[in-house]
């Protein structure tokens, strides 16, 4: 138990539940190990900043070379006071507000990924009111099916982003229309959470087709942004604390044909953040049900969400008891709702009141996407190396 890193480093005799903890040691090794993977001249990667967009996290991206991947101008704005540069900051979501795009115009981002002929119209007219040249990359779908949760499936042909293949020829012909914007690009992302890399292998043949096709229409394309969505192992964190980034990176130097020239763009957020994080939360109650043990702990899906939301499962880990025997709970936390369960049947050491759970590999849409619910303050974030 003392070798616990988080046992080591927090006082919980003092330290306030719930609260998060981010190992930064962790975050700087995976940072290097992406850097190593991508090195390629051609290739730049982008931090999704709606990952963790917490400000010590964004220094430490930024200090290690990676741009930033926003969508919204609060993202944006969070990226500049963190260091990143404007040039090195890209532009996407569905919906772009005016006052949004007039943020990016001016602070002079590198690129907006539109998402839709209605977007490129309002951005062309704003930059146009502006004096402004917005460059900008089509988002395709190229109707790939990445086999995740359809709650975070974003590459099929019908979807709220991005746009449809047979729509291209009358996207391109309105952007041929506005002198205020710049075709640099194509952009995709076919959803969260892959832990195949074939989908990526499909998405270089469909990118290598439509290159072509742009080709043939005169297009000359100064860059490919093939997204993210890379997956974590959320069952074994300290077995694979690190995706196996070149494996990913490969794929594409095996499948993507790049022109003379050209630049390949990725978008990688969980898989830079997520296990370095945990949300740590102390046990209040050991209630004896009739068939069932519940563990009621002081954290609540206010303060990870991602249970409630997607069924998803963090490792639960207890930190200070020392039984040999096991029995098994449900962790349950003290939010006014039935869904306020972080999981069913979990096997864990005999646990008492007063006992430190960690719910493991939280460091991505964990405290980023936390709310008030119940008037519960936001968690805290504890940075440690």
């Amino acid at each position: 138990m003392s070798e616990n890193p988080i046992l080591n480093n927090i006082d919980f005799e003092v330290e306030q539940t719930p609260f998060y903890y981010y190992d930064m040691a962790l975050l700087d090794r995976t940072l290097d190990a992406v850097n190593e993977a991508s090195a390629d001249a051609r290739y730049k990667v982008h931090y999704a900043v709606k990952a963790n967009a917490d400000m010590p996290i964004l220094k430490a991206v930024m200090a290690k070379g990676l741009g930033a991947d926003t969508v919204s101008g609060g993202e944006i704005q969070a990226a500049i006071e963190a260091g990143f540069k404007p040039e090195d900051i890209v532009f996407a979501g569905v919906g772009k507000s005016d006052r949004e795009i007039e943020l990016a115009l001016e602070a002079g981002i590198s690129c907006f990924n539109v998402e839709s002929k209605a977007e490129l119209a309002v951005i062309a007219e704003i930059a146009s009111r502006m004096n402004r040249v917005a460059d900008i990359a089509l988002r395709i779908n190229p109707d790939i099916d990445a086999h995740t949760h359809h709650y975070i499936t974003t590459g099929l042909a019908e979807n709220k982003f991005g746009i449809n293949m047979e729509l291209l020829d009358d996207v391109l012909a309105s952007v041929a229309k506005y002198p205020s914007v710049k075709l640099t690009g194509l952009h995709f992302h076919i959803g969260s959470q892959i832990t195949d890399n074939a989908p990526y292998a499909l998405l270089c043949e469909r990118i290598n087709a439509l290159q072509e096709q742009f080709e043939a229409k005169g297009y000359r394309l100064a860059t490919i942004n093939v997204g993210g969505g890379l997956g974590i192992d959320y069952d074994d964190p300290d077995r694979n604390p690190i995706p196996d980034f070149k494996s990913y990176f490969d794929v594409f130097r095996k499948h993507l044909i790049l022109r003379e020239g050209q630049e390949l763009h990725f978008e990688l957020g969980r898989s830079i953040v997520a296990q370095c994080g945990s949300l740590i939360t102390r046990v209040l109650y050991v209630k004896e049900g009739v068939k069932k043990r519940f563990a009621i702990v002081d954290a609540g899906f206010n303060d990870l969400i991602r249970p409630a939301l997607y069924q998803a499962h963090h490792k639960i880990q207890n930190l200070t008891s020392t039984a040999s025997e096991e029995e098994v709970y449900d962790v349950v936390g003290p939010i006014c709702e039935s869904s306020d369960v972080f999981s069913e049947d979990e096997r864990l050491p005999l646990t008492h009141r007063g006992d430190i759970l960690a719910l493991r590999s939280a460091g991505a849409y964990g405290r980023i996407m936390a709310s008030q619910y119940n008037c519960r303050p936001i968690a805290r974030g504890v940075y440690k190396d």
